[in-house]
């Protein structure tokens, strides 16, 4: 698979803890991407955040909560990137969950396999 120099960084913000059906978010969004034929994702587990809500998230007080931030990033061409969105709000829909969406522009240099 080639993928452009031109391409796309999504990324989505979600929380540890939010599930699609009885599975990890984080887990089944990078599913999806593979399954529709994504170049690649990456699941990124934060130590400390907050969003919308104000509420911090962090793994350094026992107090606060440990529902801690998720990043998963998706690159791919703006065209793939498009279509993958309406999974991604599908399944953030269906978690009923809070997110942050962001798209942003990837120059990729490399993306090749290991030798075998």
């Amino acid at each position: 698979m080639e993928l452009d120099r031109d391409s796309k960084l999504l990324r989505i913000f979600i929380g540890e803890f939010d599930k699609s059906q009885h599975t990890p978010l984080y887990e089944a969004l990078v599913l999806a991407a593979k399954k529709q034929g994504i170049a690649g994702a990456t699941v990124i587990r934060g130590i400390l955040s907050y969003g919308a809500s104000s509420r911090i998230h962090t793994a350094k007080l026992l107090d606060l909560s440990h529902d801690l931030p998720i990043i998963v990033e998706i690159v791919d061409s703006a065209e793939k990137i498009d279509q993958f969105l309406e999974t991604a709000d599908t399944l953030i829909e269906a978690a009923n969950c809070g997110a942050l969406i962001t798209i942003e522009k990837a120059e990729v240099i490399r993306y090749k396999s290991k030798p075998q």
